[in-house]
């Protein structure tokens, strides 16, 4: 999941930035990156093997901590990145929109789930 939004955030700095700027491009990109996720989640969720509601939770918190974790560690220690400028991705109130994409991180296995139990 990581190396696919690396490669989402790569063709977004090199398509959407030069076009609508970085923080435009950083706020249709959760919406894209989300999408990413739920494809990722539908495709896979059969082989994680989870099935109930608070298993499914569990994969998709899995998913949000470890996102989280390589997100700040790699934009602090890797893109040299400000504590503030990491943190403003995360407020909503100046127009941050990772928290929502967070959120569908957390529940795209049990979305996915729900879609496989559907499509049969």
């Amino acid at each position: 999941m990581i190396v696919a939004e690396i490669f989402h955030g790569l063709m977004r700095a090199m398509v959407l930035v030069p076009v609508v700027g970085e923080f435009r491009s950083n706020q249709i990109g959760v919406f894209s990156g989300s999408a990413i996720i739920l494809a990722i989640a539908f495709i896979t969720i059969r082989w994680i093997g989870a099935k109930r509601p608070f298993e499914l939770l569990m994969v998709g918190l899995n998913w949000l901590v470890l996102t989280v974790t390589f997100e700040v560690l790699f934009g602090r220690f890797v893109a040299g990145l400000s504590w503030e400028r990491i943190a403003a991705a995360y407020d909503i109130t100046k127009g941050g929109l990772m928290p929502l994409g967070l959120l569908v991180l957390l529940i795209s296995p049990m979305i996915a789930c729900e879609l496989r139990t559907h499509r049969r």
